[in-house]
């Protein structure tokens, strides 16, 4: 009976290891693509800035505060260039002197994947330093590959789901490495050994030191490229979709959202602000509230008739249930900011681990497949001699 189990055990051993085999071949160089743009985009707005010192203002000054007119001037500067009254503006409170960053989305644009031109304005919002449609300039470019092999909503879709062919090829490895005698050799690396023993345990050792680390940043992305699927797992509360008033009167600034905003959530950082031009959506600000681990992408809104000023919804994240407030980690994970500029270095590094392992992979594969061809060469040889 025992020598049955042995049998069946290595009979499963021998499927892990050839489902691993496959996996690897057919996923390895898209997890080596998507890991090392990850890895590169970990700093993305500091690489993008120095790609691009216009948007570097050497005496930029202290950042303005929230009922400074720089807001709503910048604005104006952006319509006065592109002329387009159903478009929407989006503009970053970065808490920091410079320029200030923004995006325009043209009145045809919707979706995650839709089209936008990012601009930077003069730190007084009287002109524009840079302005760049997405996907124009390297770092943007990235992003595209990065998130959606620069297909769009298609594109986004192959990355989650190959995300989670991923998710079992690094389980597959593991199975596949799962020991049956000493740990101790089972996690050593014989320096001595044959070059073919040497990669294997190379390939062996990298899975194994990155696998938790690599699950979590798989895992993550995998949640962030298929938003259905997080909501269906996590189920986080539903953000709201109020109206504005459709009375057509003037509209009210920025400085007027932004107001509105800090009584609504009083403790929160307001980070982004979007000014629409459809008549019946609303201003919404975006803010960090205590507890929310994003800085730039935090989960918190108010929403606020761009007609009246008045407040029509809050979302806050603190009071949006367990599913909301898991989801809000899920960013956090994935690029790596959760620990600030240690667990950013940490990230750029697992970004790399990937591509050693498909390089560690293919090599071990090419060598044992070179070496039965000789094996099978040489037992022919024989055989035909004895003949």
């Amino acid at each position: 009976m025992s020598g049955q189990r042995r049998s069946a055990a290595s009979r499963a051993r021998i499927v892990v290891r050839g489902v691993h085999l496959w996996l690897g071949l057919g996923l390895g160089l898209l997890f080596a693509v998507l890991s090392l743009t990850g890895s590169a985009l970990v700093f993305y707005t500091g690489i993008d800035a120095a790609l691009h010192p216009a948007v570097r203002v050497v005496q930029a000054g202290p950042a303005p505060d929230l009922a400074s007119r720089v807001w709503d001037r910048a604005l104006a500067t952006g319509r006065a260039r592109w002329h387009d009254p159903a478009g929407k503006w989006t503009i970053e409170v970065t808490g920091e002197g410079g320029t200030i960053p923004a995006r325009f989305y043209p009145s045809s644009g919707h979706g995650h994947h839709a089209d936008r031109m990012m601009v930077w304005f003069s730190p007084d919002g009287t002109r524009i330093v840079r302005a760049e449609p997405w996907g124009g300039y390297l770092m943007s470019w990235l992003y595209q590959l990065h998130m959606a092999l620069l297909a769009g909503d298609l594109g986004g879709q192959l990355v989650g789901w190959s995300g989670v062919a991923m998710l079992l090829l690094l389980v597959s490895g593991i199975a596949a490495w799962w020991p049956r005698g000493s740990w101790r050799k089972a996690v050593a690396f014989k320096r001595d050994a044959a070059p073919i023993r040497r990669l294997r345990d190379l390939h062996k050792l990298s899975g194994l030191w990155s696998m938790l680390l690599l699950s979590v940043l798989v895992a993550t992305g995998v949640l962030l490229a298929l938003p259905p699927v997080a909501r269906a797992l996590l189920q986080p509360a539903t953000i709201p979709a109020p109206k504005s008033s459709a009375n057509g009167g003037d509209r009210a600034s920025i400085v007027q959202a932004f107001a509105a905003a800090h009584r609504a959530l009083p403790d929160g950082r307001v980070v982004f602000v979007d000014m629409p031009g459809a008549h019946d959506a609303p201003v919404r600000v975006r803010l960090q509230v205590p507890g929310d681990p994003h800085r730039r992408f935090p989960g918190s809104y108010v929403f606020i008739d761009q007609f009246s000023g008045r407040v029509l919804a809050v979302h806050d994240v603190r009071h949006a249930g367990t599913g909301t407030a898991v989801a809000s980690w899920v960013r956090t994970l994935h690029d790596g900011t959760v620990g600030g500029l240690t667990t950013r270095i940490l990230a750029v590094l697992l970004g790399v681990a990937p591509t050693l392992l498909f390089a560690t992979g293919i090599l071990h594969w090419l060598r044992r497949r070179a070496a039965h061809a000789r094996a099978g060469t040489i037992g022919t040889a024989i055989s035909g001699r004895r003949a």
